[in-house]
Order: C-alpha cells, then sequence, then structure tokens
C-alpha cells in the first residue's frame, strides 16, 4: 500500500480536485491524505482569533467570506444536483459549528482547535462526495479515529496501527481510502493537531503505522531544491537524499517538508517521495535509507526568526555542570535550542520560540551576562561532511568570508555545517555560498 499526501495547492480548486485523479489511481490499493484548501487555514486562525478578541461580529463576517468562497468552490465541483446539495449541505453545517463558538461565553485554546480542524473534514468529505457523484468508490477514514498524540504531543505509532489496520480490514475489497492530515486527538481524546505543516507528518506515520511500501508528498515543486529558488536563481532539484539529510534541510528551513515528518519514515525505512503535482511526470527527490551521492555538498536552506542568547560568566571555567543547569532552564520553558557554540567562559545558543524568552533570560542572569540578539538567521549547508573528508568547511567558510558571522556550528553532524548571521545579510549569504559550493 502506498500513502499519497497532497498539499493545500494541490486542492485549492474545484479544477485542482477534480485533477487529483490525474494522479490517483482508483485501482490501487492507497490511502490518500489531505490538508485544507489553500486559505483556509489562514481563514479559521483569524476567525479563531475573532472569537479570542471578543469581536464576534468581525467573526461572523469572516465565517461569511470563506463560506461564500467554498459555495463558488462547489458549483464548479459538481455537475449533477444531488452532489451540489450533499456539498451545500456539508458547508452549512461545517460553517454553523464553527459560527456557534460566537455563543460561548469564553473562547477556550481547545475550542480553537475544533475550528482549525474544519478544513481538512471539508475537504476530504468534498473529495469523497465528488468521487461517488462520478461512480469512483472510496472510504472516508476519520483521522480522529486512528491518529493520536500523547501528553508530550508525540504521535503514538503503535496507537495508530492498533486503529487503522482493523479499519482497513473493514473495507477488504475497497483500493481506495481519504483521511484528513493535520488533525488529531491529545492524550485528554479532545481534538488537537499536529501543527502547521502537519500533513506531511500524517502521511508518514501513516506510512510507519503500515509498513507501507511508499509515501508521496505531492506539493507544488518540483521536490526539494539545493539552494531557496524565491531568491537564487539556477538552483536544481535533488534526485536523491538519505532520511539524516532530508531531516536536517526540513528542520532548518526547506519549506516543501514538514521537520518531523521524516523520522517515522526513517524509523521504519519507508521511502518517501516529494512530488510535483503540478508536473506529474517531474522525477521529484527520493528521500531513503542510502540517499544520493557520497562525497559532496548537497544542499543549503535557511531558517529565519531565530534569536541568539549569548551567556559570558567565569563560573564556567573548569566548572562541571553549568551547562546541565542552564539547559534546565530551557527545559522547564519547553523551548528547544538550534545551534550551540561554547568557550571557556561562554556559551552562545540558537532558538526560534521566544514565547518565554523574558523568563529564560531573567534565569540565565543568575548565572552571568546576557547578551540576546533578535532577527537572526540560522544558513544550514548539508552535504557529506564526515571525518574523512577534506576542504568542504573551508570553501564554505570562504563562500561567507566577507560577511559578518553571529556562531558556527561544525562536527555536531556528519551532514551539516549551520552559520548564524544577521537576516539581513541572508540573501546574499545564500547566493555566495551557492555560487562557491554548486
Amino acid at each position: 500500500m502506498k500513502v499519497l499526501k497532497f498539499g493545500g495547492t494541490s486542492v485549492g480548486s474545484a479544477a485542482r480536485i477534480k485533477a487529483l485523479l490525474d494522479i490517483v489511481d482508483p485501482s490501487e490499493r492507497q490511502i490518500v491524505v489531505l490538508s485544507a484548501v489553500s486559505g483556509t487555514t489562514n481563514a479559521l486562525v483569524e476567525i479563531a482569533q475573532a472569537f479570542a478578541d471578543r469581536e464576534k461580529s468581525k467573526a461572523l463576517e469572516l465565517i461569511q467570506a470563506h463560506k461564500d468562497k467554498y459555495e463558488q468552490l462547489i458549483k464548479e465541483l459538481f455537475s449533477t444536483e444531488e452532489g451540489f446539495k450533499k456539498g451545500k449541505d456539508l458547508i452549512d453545517y461545517h460553517f454553523n459549528l464553527i459560527a456557534e463558538f460566537g455563543n460561548h461565553d469564553v473562547f477556550t485554546p481547545a475550542e480553537e482547535k475544533i475550528i482549525l480542524a474544519q478544513g481538512e473534514l471539508l475537504s476530504t468529505t468534498l473529495w469523497h462526495f465528488y468521487l461517488t457523484e462520478i461512480n469512483i468508490p472510496s472510504i472516508l477514514l476519520p483521522a480522529l479515529d486512528f491518529m493520536k498524540i500523547d501528553e508530550d504531543n508525540e504521535p503514538i505509532v503503535e496507537y495508530i496501527t492498533d486503529k487503522l489496520t482493523p479499519l482497513l480490514e473493514q473495507h477488504a475489497d475497497n483500493r481506495l481510502f481519504i483521511t484528513q492530515g493535520y488533525i488529531c486527538r491529545n492524550s485528554f481524546g479532545e481534538i488537537d493537531n499536529l501543527r502547521r505543516g502537519g500533513s506531511d507528518y500524517t502521511a508518514s506515520l501513516i506510512g510507519a503505522a503500515l509498513r507501507a511500501e511508499e509515501v508521496q508528498i505531492w506539493t507544488d515543486i518540483d521536490g526539494m531544491h539545493n539552494n531557496d529558488p524565491r531568491v537564487v536563481s539556477g538552483t536544481k532539484p535533488i534526485a536523491h537524499l538519505s532520511f539524516d539529510e532530508a531531516a536536517e534541510l526540513a528542520y532548518f528551513g526547506a519549506k516543501i517538508l514538514h521537520p518531523q515528518s521524516v523520522f517515522p519514515a526513517q524509523k521504519y525505512n519507508i521511502p518517501v517521495r516529494l512530488l510535483n503535482t503540478m508536473d506529474p511526470k517531474a522525477p521529484g527527490t527520493l528521500i531513503s535509507k542510502d540517499g544520493g551521492e557520497k562525497g559532496t555538498i548537497r544542499a543549503i536552506a535557511a531558517k529565519d526568526g531565530i534569536t541568539a542568547i549569548n551567556i559570558h560568566s567565569s563560573r564556567m571555567l573548569l566548572a562541571y555542570g553549568f551547562l546541565r543547569r542552564i539547559f534546565e532552564i530551557f527545559e522547564r520553558y519547553k523551548t528547544p535550542v538550534d545551534m550551540i557554540t561554547t568557550s571557556e567562559v561562554a556559551v552562545s545558543m540558537s532558538i526560534d520560540d521566544t514565547s518565554h524568552l523574558l523568563e529564560i533570560v531573567k534565569e540565565i542572569e543568575l548565572f552571568g551576562k546576557v547578551n540576546v540578539d533578535e532577527g537572526q538567521t540560522i544558513i544550514c549547508i548539508v552535504g557529506d561532511f564526515r571525518a574523512n573528508t577534506h576542504g568542504y568547511a573551508a570553501r564554505v567558510l570562504d563562500a561567507v568570508k566577507h560577511l559578518p558571522l553571529r556562531m558556527i556550528s561544525y562536527g555536531g553532524s556528519d551532514y551539516n555545517i549551520s552559520i548564524l548571521l544577521d537576516t539581513k545579510y541572508k540573501t546574499e549569504a545564500l547566493r555566495s555560498l551557492h555560487n562557491r559550493l554548486f
């Protein structure tokens, strides 16, 4: 069985929803994971924020505006009166459900997550209704029946396997299954989600849970490129990456893939293909255990919105346990650290979640002098940087020798050199690295 995931742009219009059948073969046994129609999640976030701000009239206006878009979509999607009626009833149900939250005295985070779940519930059911209208059998599998995260917001692969396998066995004669990306239940059984971009994660988790033949991630780009095509000319798609290389690129800014989606597939050795919905014949990128060419630099990615924290303290000198106490502060505030460099009396680290920055800095100041630099960018160069390779690190640093670097991280991974610099130098750094390395 294969798992195929289609992103928001791939289901962004009636024409694109219909065109899924140019890729999906109904005669082949597969699970299709759909994101919400493009623009929907952003609209739902805006609606939820209006409810949270007690701006009910604004929320209702936003609901009506977005509902109008869906009503236009179903006019173009369905060709029969029965199909259109089913689509209209579905839209009415979901948008009335959302509007009901305006009658609550208090709007809670749990209610926000219910609102955010409606996009995927709409897109999957609309496609299921469309397939029914054109007499193509399909089974709609509610993700809320099998996708679950634990108290640490980590998906439970064994639970997914235990719940999903019987659902598929109940429909052993069927070939095409449809389910929602992104949404899940938490450890309390409440509706929750896998965070933005989580549909990739859903597909990888399903692939891992079922030991699928392959996971395919369909977007609007020809696979993962060797640099950011939005700011660098002459980029090329990468034919083959290892799981480790893909994970580094996804985490450090390659938008085509959810950062965590590599790990479930890697654990169970499920190949992942990144393919282009707009050009299905393009080869895209294959991610697998072996990866592609060895002994080369493969790609460059950038991650914005980084904050650097430097701690200078003479108490570090020859002291054991110092770093542990520092990292316990980040652990208490559940704030991951991206990069870290140390000297005898100082340590620098970078974070991308600043929601608890003030509290973290206040506690760290008990250990020494603290400097904070916001508006930073991590640039990650991925390739073969094992100890027996020569010259690659020098080439990387030579390419950016004219730019002021805040941090350099080398040696922590066989696949990655990372540099941190002010975001205003990002474009120049990406272009200079591209010209020097490729």
